[in-house]
């Protein structure tokens, strides 16, 4: 590993360590609004649709895959469906390996 590696290795820890700890070191003594804190709880939710929701519709990254070959799209839909019926995380998890595995078996 070359010094500029590691100089940049060491910045990026730098940073990313240096916004976490004022982050959590500060925490107690910042009070934040009701509105900003209910705010907040849709953070996660908007991360992970903005993941899961290219990762499905572009599973090859380049292009847009609306068709029945695409397993992902199915097996999203499937563990939706389960997660709403179900409200269970591992029969989310399985229900929609489950249906991947057959549509890409089948298809």
């Amino acid at each position: 590993m070359s010094l500029y590696e590691i100089a940049v290795l060491g910045g990026m820890f730098a940073v990313t360590f240096g916004v976490r700890y004022l982050l959590i070191g500060f925490s107690s003594r910042i009070r934040l609004s009701p509105a900003f804190e209910r705010a907040l709880a849709f953070v996660p939710p908007a991360v992970l649709t903005a993941i899961i929701i290219p990762s499905v519709l572009m599973p090859d990254g380049s292009r847009f895959d609306l068709s029945l070959a695409n397993a992902y799209i199915p097996a999203a839909l499937a563990a939706l469906g389960a997660h709403l019926v179900m409200r269970r995380l591992i029969v989310t998890i399985v229900f929609g390996m489950a249906v991947f595995f057959l549509w890409k078996m089948y298809f």
